[in-house]
């Protein structure tokens, strides 16, 4: 069955200006080219009720002008007078969190500053740093309650400028494979699909034309996102059914991280992303277990994602990515807090003979990942007093139970096994016990790749490949299953074997994109030193989301070279740890509650401070009893045996094509180009500015300045050899620059922050918190000039050095004849076939984009691009921009004066 051309669809909302009159707030969004505007009215006369309208046109920017013109004149108290303009701007901003009512109105969390953190495919992922809450009814109507100033308070304890991420155009929620899965649907699927859509569509001006552009058209794709990991889910219910889709913009929370690894030159960018669930979510003492519906405490399914970043197409382009997840142990347990000690005693708290709560939650994770599901429980065996391994009884009698109504070929595999006792013995290492599990994981679970077996893969296999498990298709793999890694608090021991699983993976992704010959990395290379920064960042942002203090034990601490200052930092951090879970954890978690629509205020209830706990917000069936009992046999859903091992939610049926939005764009259309929304060609830009050269790099961070023969990142060198350690030795300030910015960092100093976009300027949708210093974890300059000349006199060597033999020889006749024949081969090889190339559509852009296939092998994508031919008056444009470069200006035309005033016109009258 053939597979359609399709693309994520790119929300045309994402700058935003808010307007106000004293009845209503008028919300502007447009595309970033602004060429496409959307309007929303808010009513500001009902003082409790939220009234949105969505008038469902697509404006030009004429046409929003002078809606807005009309709007100010009519607003006016008096016919005429400008003094007092009846249409004030109140901020702009790059999206909406949400919208949120406590006792009194609703509020508007508008987000005003972003930074741009990873892009995968040419799709940004922007980090929030700063929001504005705008209060909607306006003073005449506000019905004031005493209590709404402490609600108030408590919401904005969520620091929404930490670790909170959204995307435009690539959903979050999801991970890279079913994102993928979705986009190489059938073509008779997705057909049929269009139809529905264009029935039900919301715009009544969405799908004009889309009969007319024929066997030319790109399906646009968007997915219901998972909501388990989206946490304003609950901020945007009042307006979803309202509002065009566009204006939903959906966050996560938990940590993403991308650099940049140059092997010769090749950029391939390893990007992690954490998305934390939204479902019992909370603080370390006061969240354990799980709740009745399945979902566990500090769940954080973590995803590492390996690309090419030379060819940025989805369809074109190499992807990899590994999933793994952790979370607290599935089962009804907690700790009492009020006893004031380090490590309160564990206990059940309710009995589940049938293992009814780890049925839910094993349930919900064959559903995303299919089947193994491997569980590593690294909590103590061995203790004086039972504390830990009460744990591990209950949850090995749990998976026992559950596993005699599975096949046995998709049983949930259960792999215990003491860190805690490894780590004390002088005897074992923990990282080489490690490996091997990590081994066994991945050999069993497999990865996701989109493209097949490289040939020198097939013609020299390795024997761990072919050991590799997933599910092997003609259009590369896919991850089967998934490693739950827990411990106590799944916070110091579990980040180092999900390190260790994810150092694994990444040498099977780098084998099967062909970087690598053999799937095995090493310790004290490049590459596992950026790798392992990675995880270090991630391990500390999530400690401090849920336990209060970064991580205490990290992976040099196993590997048992650790500096001695490491021992006191690692006190400094159990105190703060300790200091956060005893003083402040109680705020936080109400927070949390009020946040994520958990605890929802209303008049004649307790409030949420008068609460003695919040046992009840997360149990639902403690309240009322539910209709439906799950089977204590058969506890999975209804459908999901059949297809295993493959994951209920990527197979093509039904249920899950319902989550799908599908329409039908031109291929150069702006919601599904991604060339247009990655180059930005409506914009100036600069190299300072760009983002994939301010990212952390191997080469310039971990590589030795002094590399002489051997600039691989997979080659062992010594710790002093590193980048790191040569510029460490510097001075503070540099150290300083050179360590990335944790998600859980402070907000950038005012100096390398850009005017806030709230201030009342009318520059400010052309503006965003981008700037050359601030979207940067590590700068481009990192050395002075006087240092750059004995470096680049250190790196640049003799041929005779390098290569091993002196290049200025002459070569022979003989050698001469064989390289002669080697071209004509290479040639007759590669010439494209011509009749099997198809005809595209007749488009202004098809002459200017044109990449055919240069090679006769069906699995290369190596692409001749013809660059367009430029005509005579660019060729003059071009000269003269050189030339103004230079200082040479040209005289200004009658024709330039008259564009010059037609500009400013249109711009500021």
């Amino acid at each position: 069955m053939p597979v359609a051309a399709a693309a994520p669809l790119i929300s045309s909302v994402q700058k935003l200006v808010l307007y106000e009159t004293r009845a209503r707030y008028f919300l502007v969004g447009s595309n970033p080219a602004e060429t496409k505007y959307r309007v929303l009215k808010i009513d500001r006369t009902e003082p409790k009720d939220l009234v949105i309208i969505d008038d469902k046109h697509v404006y030009t920017q004429q046409e929003v002008r002078e809606l807005l013109g009309r709007l100010d004149l009519g607003n006016r108290t008096k016919m005429g007078q400008k003094g007092s303009s009846g249409l004030s701007r109140a901020v702009s901003a790059f999206g909406i969190v949400g919208f949120v009512r406590f006792l009194e109105g609703y509020y508007i969390v508008l987000i005003t500053k972003r930074r741009k953190m990873a892009d995968i495919g040419g799709h940004a992922i922007y980090k929030i740093e700063d929001t504005n809450m705008i209060y909607i009814p306006n003073d005449s109507v506000r019905v004031s309650h005493p209590d709404e100033a402490r609600y108030l308070r408590i919401f904005q304890n969520v620091d929404l400028s930490s670790n909170f991420y959204f995307s435009y155009s690539y959903d979050l929620s999801h991970s890279l494979q079913y994102n993928l899965t979705v986009l190489r649907m059938p073509l008779e699927t997705l057909k049929t699909e269009t139809t529905q859509t264009q029935q039900e569509s919301f715009d009544i001006f969405e799908d004009e034309g889309l009969s007319t552009q024929g066997g030319s058209g790109v399906f646009g794709i968007c997915s219901k996102p998972y909501e388990k990991y989206v946490w304003n889910a609950k901020l945007l219910e009042a307006v979803r059914g309202a509002v065009h889709r566009d204006w939903l913009l959906y966050i996560i929370h938990g940590f993403c991280g991308q650099s940049k690894l140059l092997i010769y030159g090749r950029p391939i960018y390893v990007t992690l992303i954490a998305r934390r669930s939204s479902k019992f979510a909370g603080t370390r003492f006061l969240k354990r277990g799980a709740n009745c519906e399945g979902d566990v405490a500090n769940e954080v399914e973590t995803e590492q994602i390996l690309y090419d970043a030379s060819v940025m197409s989805f369809s074109a382009g190499s992807y990899s990515s590994y999933v793994q997840v952790r979370g607290s142990v599935p089962l009804y347990w907690s700790q009492d807090i009020s006893t004031m000690m380090p490590k309160p005693p564990i206990t059940l708290d309710q009995a589940d003979p049938y293992a009814h709560v780890a049925a839910l939650h094993f349930d919900q994770m064959l559903q995303r990942f299919g089947s193994p599901i491997i569980i590593l429980n690294l909590v103590k065996e061995r203790e004086k007093r039972k504390h830990e391994r009460i744990l591990s009884e209950e949850l090995v009698a749990a998976v026992t139970y559950l596993n005699q109504f599975l096949p046995p070929e998709h049983a949930i595999i259960y792999i215990p096994w003491d860190m805690a006792k490894y780590t004390k013995s002088k005897l074992c290492n923990v990282l080489d016990r490690l490996n091997v599990i990590a081994e066994n994981v991945v050999k069993k679970t497999g990865f996701f790749v989109n493209r097949p077996d490289s040939y020198c893969s097939i013609l020299r296999p390795d024997e761990k490949w072919n050991e590799l498990g997933g599910c092997v298709a003609s259009t590369g793999r896919v991850q089967t299953g998934v490693l739950r890694t827990n411990c106590v608090d799944c916070l110091d021991r579990t980040n180092t074997a999900q390190f260790m699983v994810g150092k694994c993976a990444l040498a099977y992704q780098l084998y099967s994109l062909g970087l690598i010959d053999k799937p095995n990395l090493q310790f004290d290379t490049d590459a596992v030193r950026l790798f392992e920064e990675l995880y270090e960042d991630h391990g500390d942002t999530l400690s401090l989301q849920y336990g209060g203090s970064q991580l205490v034990h990290r992976v040099k601490t196993y590997r048992k070279i650790a500096p001695w200052t490491q021992h006191s930092k690692d006190i400094m951090q159990t105190l703060s740890r300790y200091y956060s879970n005893a003083f402040s954890d109680a705020d936080r978690q109400d927070s949390i509650n009020l946040f994520l629509g958990v605890f929802k205020p209303a008049e004649g209830k307790p409030h949420l401070w008068e609460l003695p706990t919040d046992f009840y917000l997360h149990h639902k069936n403690t309240l009322s009893l539910s209709q439906t009992r799950q089977s204590y046999t058969f506890w999975w859903t209804t459908g999901v045996l059949k297809h295993l091992p493959l994951p209920f939610d990527e197979v093509t049926c039904a249920e899950n094509r319902r989550k799908l939005t599908v329409k039908k764009f031109h291929k150069y259309e702006e919601e599904i180009d991604i060339h247009n929304e990655f180059f930005r060609p409506y914009e100036l830009s600069s190299f300072d500015e760009t983002f994939c050269l301010a990212m952390t790099n191997s080469t310039r961070d971990f590589m030795p300045k002094n590399v002489g023969i051997d600039p691989s990142p997979f080659t062992v060198r010594k710790p002093d050899e590193t980048g790191k350690s040569v510029l460490g030795n510097k001075n503070n300030r540099e150290e300083t620059v050179l360590q990335r910015k944790t998600a859980a960092s402070a907000p950038p100093p005012p100096s390398e922050e850009a005017v806030s976009s709230s201030s009342e300027d009318d520059s400010g949708t052309d503006k965003e918190d981008e700037g050359a210093v601030s979207q940067r974890s590590t700068p481009v300059k990192v050395t002075d000039a006087g240092d750059n000349t004995k470096i680049t006199e250190n790196v640049v060597q003799s041929t005779k050095d390098v290569y091993g033999v002196n290049l200025s020889d002459i070569p022979s006749e003989d050698d001469l004849a064989i390289y002669a024949r080697f071209v004509q081969l290479g040639q007759s090889q590669h010439k494209p076939d011509k009749g099997s190339q198809q005809l595209c559509s007749k488009h202004p852009l098809d002459k200017v984009i044109n990449l055919i296939p240069i090679s006769s092998f069906s699995q290369d994508n190596i692409y001749e691009v013809q660059p367009p031919r430029a005509d005579r008056k660019s060729i003059e444009i071009f000269h003269a921009h050189i030339q103004a470069g230079r200082g040479n200006m040209q005289p200004l035309g009658r024709d330039d004066f008259l564009m010059y005033r037609e500009y400013i016109r249109n711009r500021y009258m």
